[in-house]
């Protein structure tokens, strides 16, 4: 069986405080868009074997049997009984990217595993364990438009306030460190929440709308600047860096012409 993961864009990333476990308070809005990796498997006939994946495509730079996909089947195992599997994943979503590739990926197997083999696993439990996975996996179970507060899991649908208009999704090819991006930003209370500030249109965003990831990613990256401003001469209404970087996006009311140089880094676009 083969299935397509979605990958994500954050209109706004507000980092709002330090928790106690380590972890970071944020505030963002998680949109699903097209890229998409594929993921496949089958029941292996090796029934007293273990799990096996291959990885093709994007180069993820880890060891296969460290992904988050066989992470996720081992957690479900604690769970519930199952075949052994034989995996297949194909990476069309590039890593450190800002798009929750690999989240995306494990909160897919999880679901489809729940729903293909009957484990009759509460929606509940599927998101407690994806969480244990990554933080912004609990969105991907779901996997619509959402206002995400705590460490990202706490979600609230919104409306599809990008429907109909048109994205261009650029990356540099490069990776910004998660750790590093957080260390250098200072947490705060945004003054309007980003569940406000969606509700006006797009073409406001570009004063209202930030993403506290950006500054130090253009430092560490100057592409990511670059594309920005790239993205506005295009005519774009609004343009922002995803997540903790690379990957930047921008939105049109139509199809742009794009200068030669962007176009040598989209990975994707269309419309939404």
């Amino acid at each position: 069986m083969i299935f397509f993961p979605n990958a994500k864009i954050n209109i706004g990333l507000r980092i709002t405080g330090k928790r106690p476990d380590g972890f970071h308070d944020l505030e963002t809005v998680f949109y699903p868009v097209g890229l998409s990796d594929a993921l496949e498997f089958v029941v292996s006939d090796n029934s007293t074997g273990k799990d096996s994946i291959k990885v093709t495509g994007i180069e993820t730079g880890g060891e296969p049997e460290n992904n988050l996909v066989i992470k996720a089947v081992n957690r479900l195992r604690d769970l519930a009984s199952f075949p052994v599997l034989r995996i297949h994943l194909h990476k069309g979503i590039p890593v450190g990217a800002g798009l929750g590739g690999g989240s995306s990926d494990a909160a897919c197997m999880l679901k489809v595993l729940n729903r293909h083999f009957e484990l009759n696993l509460d929606q509940d439990v599927i998101k407690a364990v994806s969480l244990e996975l990554g933080s912004d996996c609990p969105f991907f179970i779901d996997c619509v438009p959402s206002y995400a507060t705590g460490r990202g899991e706490i979600l609230a649908a919104v409306k599809p306030v990008l429907s109909g208009l048109y994205m261009v999704l650029v990356n540099p090819g490069i990776g910004i460190n998660t750790g590093a991006a957080f260390k250098n930003c200072s947490p705060a209370i945004p003054a309007s929440s980003l569940q406000e500030l969606i509700q006006s249109p797009p073409e406001e965003w570009r004063d209202t709308i930030i993403n506290d990831f950006e500054a130090y990613a253009i430092k560490e990256c100057s592409l990511i600047g670059y594309f920005k401003e790239e993205l506005y001469r295009s005519d774009a209404i609004f343009s922002l860096m995803s997540g903790s970087g690379s990957s930047v996006y921008g939105i049109f009311r139509n199809k742009p012409e794009l200068s030669s140089e962007i176009k040598k880094f989209v990975i994707w676009e269309g419309q939404l």
